[in-house]
């Protein structure tokens, strides 16, 4: 299974926000969207950076309330880790697991196409694994009629 066809399943919305914006904001909008993690995109809408529930976790504990007025240019990482549309799910949660993380942009060329999380593909090779032992089921013990 290819990372497309998990965005086709699971769907191509992905909630940005723009890096000027304060950590208040995105904070909020984590909240409202009961998400784990915001792209933080420039005016044209190209991934810069990603902030996630973790960092405003270590933040609150580190520095209190002080930096919910903090532009999330501030405070998301930088360095972006991403997957393609054509690359495998195995090849993603390979990604997610060697990097330690649990959200992964998904890029068509520059543009953002999708985000996937560890739990979307958890799901999605045990839906996979699931229906294989199913199908061999049935052939063992014979539910197939030629």
């Amino acid at each position: 299974m290819q990372v497309s066809d998990l965005l086709r399943q699971k769907g191509t919305e992905v909630i940005t926000i723009p890096g000027n914006a304060k950590a208040r904001e995105a904070m909020g909008k984590l909240v409202e969207n009961r998400i784990g993690a915001i792209i933080v995109t420039d005016a044209d809408g190209t991934p810069q950076g990603i902030v996630t529930e973790r960092d405003f976790l270590w933040l609150s504990f580190a520095q209190g309330d002080a930096f919910k007025e903090l532009p999330v240019s501030e405070i998301m990482t930088k360095k972006l880790i991403i997957c393609l549309l054509t690359d495998s799910l195995d090849y993603a949660m390979t990604v997610m697991t060697t990097n330690r993380i649990r959200h992964l942009p998904i890029l068509d060329g520059p543009r953002l196409a999708g985000i996937i999380s560890i739990g979307d593909v958890v799901k999605a090779n045990l839906s996979e694994t699931l229906a294989t032992n199913r199908y061999l089921q049935d052939y063992v013990y014979g539910h197939y009629t030629v």
